[in-house]
């Protein structure tokens, strides 16, 4: 746990340098030490292997002069040796052990109660002794006269330290040169790690750093070698996926939070609706009491004229209210589609007949659009007509006396559609959708209830179909009503609404 939370705290480079440098150097290292043992053993075997060149090179004339008593001729090749620079003693023994002819250190000279052994060996040997703190080698050989017989002995010596100076001086030699290699190596890899990753990785440090602070359209830039390139396009490529996520789960919320206040204001409607009805009901026999009293207060034919105009007002007032009664029950009212073959052309010019006196009375100057023969839909023909109904009334309030008012029908193939169109004031654009909301209305007080629209919106939806808005080529607002066709039908009715009517009007 120690170890992992210690590599983890590390940069890079210093990893690299940790893990990577150290052990090159420990195994460089381990290798250079086993070498070195190896290469002083090797060496210490050439030095030894010297000294026997040397014993064997002098052996014979050694063993001619002993043989022939030569004792002159025994001390110069004695003597002789040290031209080789490789010896530091050397000695001659008789048989009996006593020395004959010597050069060098005394003290090196072969103990007498060793020699009958070294010489009863007849081989050669090397061995090592101690002296003081001298390690030496001595090397013995054994001499032999013409036939065969031991005639003495030769003692050749040389120091150990000088194979341990030799070693030394190897050692320092490899340690100077492993340390002229690590300060390059090291510069190398520290320089290859931010010249190959350590600056690539710095800018994309940067950029997790802008996008941190708040720069989210920030991307990184791919750089360097392929993996980092990689890890690069992969951070945009995550980048991108999180910034498309995050706007769509915007977009659903604030679908969301629209769909909550549509549900939130159709649950208003809905109960406005059936408050609506339930006033409507309760008023609607009071109303028709106060019409008819009004209406036979009218048969008198002694009533002063100011008081025949009280009651004509007071008419005309509960007309206007039962009026609206109706439409507080249509809109509260859960209608089930009576559905029959209507023809369109037929269907617009009763509307336009129940409201002629209307247009009469405000000089208003109708026209009916419509190719013929007109297209047969299947239609709840009372609440389409009370749907134009509502739509021509509103068009007569926009344009007001001698105005121009347009109602219509067309089939361009995919949609069949009712118009009304008129050359008043128009409707703002941002009060598009706001019109059709139930009590909303524009006009001025006792002129409207806002009911005439939403009522129009209720019946187009109920048959599949929708209403726009828009501006009409006369001057005014256009209401268009579009009802599907084909694969195109924005809707089709619920089954358990609808009540199929014959065309006789017996279903």
């Amino acid at each position: 746990m120690f170890f992992r939370s210690t590599t983890q705290s590390l940069s890079m480079q210093v990893s690299l340098l940790l893990f990577l440098v150290c052990p090159l150097i420990g195994v460089f290292a381990g290798g250079g030490f086993y070498s070195l043992k190896y290469m002083e053993r090797e060496v210490e075997k050439r030095m030894q292997k010297d000294i026997e060149l040397i014993a064997r090179a002098i052996r014979g004339p050694l063993e001619y002069a002993l043989e022939h008593g030569r004792s002159g001729s025994l001390g110069q090749t004695v003597t002789s040796v040290f031209h080789f620079g490789e010896v530091y003693g050397a000695y001659v023994y008789d048989k009996e052990g006593k020395r004959i002819a010597s050069s060098g250190d005394r003290d090196l000279m072969v103990a007498h109660d060793k020699f009958d052994e070294l010489a009863s060996e007849g081989a050669r040997k090397g061995t090592y002794k101690g002296s003081g703190e001298r390690q030496v080698y001595s090397y013995f050989v054994p001499l032999a006269d013409s036939v065969g017989r031991n005639i003495g002995l030769l003692q050749l010596v040389r120091e150990r330290n000088d194979f341990h100076a030799y070693i030394q001086r190897v050692r320092n030699q490899i340690l100077g040169v492993m340390i002229l290699i690590l300060f390059p190596l090291l510069g190398v890899v520290v320089y290859g790690h931010h010249r190959v990753i350590g600056r690539h990785l710095g800018r994309l440090v940067e950029s997790m750093a802008h996008i941190e602070g708040g720069a989210h359209d920030h991307r990184p830039v791919p750089s360097g070698p392929r993996e980092l390139r990689q890890l690069a396009e992969g951070m945009k490529t995550m980048l991108d996926s999180i910034e498309r996520v995050g706007l769509e789960i915007e977009l659903k919320r604030k679908e969301q939070e629209r769909l909550e206040r549509q549900l939130h204001q159709s649950q208003k409607m809905a109960a406005i609706g059936q408050l609506a009805a339930g006033v409507a009901h309760e008023l609607g026999t009071p109303l028709s009491v106060i019409s008819g009293k009004a209406q036979r207060m009218l048969r008198k034919e002694d009533l002063p004229t100011h008081v025949v105009k009280v009651f004509h007002e007071t008419r005309d007032a509960v007309q206007r209210m039962e009026r609206i009664v109706r439409q507080l029950l249509d809109f509260g009212r859960d209608n089930q589609l009576r559905l029959r073959p209507v023809a369109i052309d037929d269907m617009v010019e009763c509307v336009v007949a129940q409201i002629s006196d209307e247009v009469h009375a405000q000089s208003i100057q109708l026209t009916i659009r419509g190719s013929r023969p007109a297209p047969v839909h299947c239609f709840d023909r009372v609440r389409m007509e009370q749907a134009l109904v509502n739509l021509l009334r509103n068009a007569f309030h926009a344009t007001g006396s001698g105005g121009k008012v347009r109602v219509g029908w067309f089939d361009d193939g995919r949609y069949l559609g009712l118009f009304v169109a008129d050359n008043g004031s128009g409707i703002p654009k941002k009060q598009y959708t706001k019109v059709f909301e139930p009590f909303y209305t524009t006009k001025m007080v006792g002129k409207g209830t806002g009911l005439g629209l939403a009522i129009a919106q209720a019946a187009a939806s109920d048959h599949g179909g929708r209403i726009e808005v828009a501006e009409s080529e006369l001057g005014g607002a256009l209401f268009t009503i579009l009802f599907g066709k084909g694969e195109n039908t924005m809707r089709t009715p619920d089954p358990s609404t609808l009540v199929l009517v014959s065309p006789k009007g017996d279903g």
